[in-house]
């Protein structure tokens, strides 16, 4: 199975509230960038990538746990970032059962997120390097 399929799987294998936050997420990705390429990495974790890695996404027991990869260094003036404000690169926005999504501002940061590879940071990702560039995902 390709990047998008395993994808499609992991968030179907998802029968509860996760599930649907997850896709939710994806869905809100990919309208924030088109031309965002899906990876599946790590032994199983979503991944999206434009120009470098943007976020990591896993489902935990009690939330849905997106990881920026250059967070550190992104702007967050609506403050969605809730974990990880220690570290000195990665950034991460934890969504529990009833949270809402500010979808604007997740938005905003992922298209900062590419503007932040897109100048210039290492770690270039193709198209065909490790996923498919996703033009239309299912729902």
């Amino acid at each position: 199975m390709n990047p998008s399929e395993l994808i499609d799987k992991y968030v179907a294998d998802l029968t509860d509230w996760r599930g649907k936050m997850l896709a939710t997420i994806r869905k809100i990705i990919h309208d924030a960038d088109p031309e965002i390429i899906e990876e599946w990495k790590w032994m199983g974790s979503p991944c999206w990538s434009h120009d470098g890695l943007i976020l990591v996404a896993n489902a935990h027991k009690d939330k849905v746990k997106l990881t920026f990869s250059r967070g550190a260094s992104l702007p967050d003036p609506d403050k969605v970032f809730n974990g990880g404000l220690e570290g000195n690169k990665w950034r991460a926005i934890d969504f529990h059962e009833g949270d809402g999504i500010h979808e604007r501002a997740l938005k905003n940061i992922i298209r900062a997120a590419v503007a932040h590879n897109r100048a210039g940071v290492k770690g270039k990702t193709t198209p065909d390097a490790h996923g498919i560039r996703a033009k239309a995902h299912k729902k």
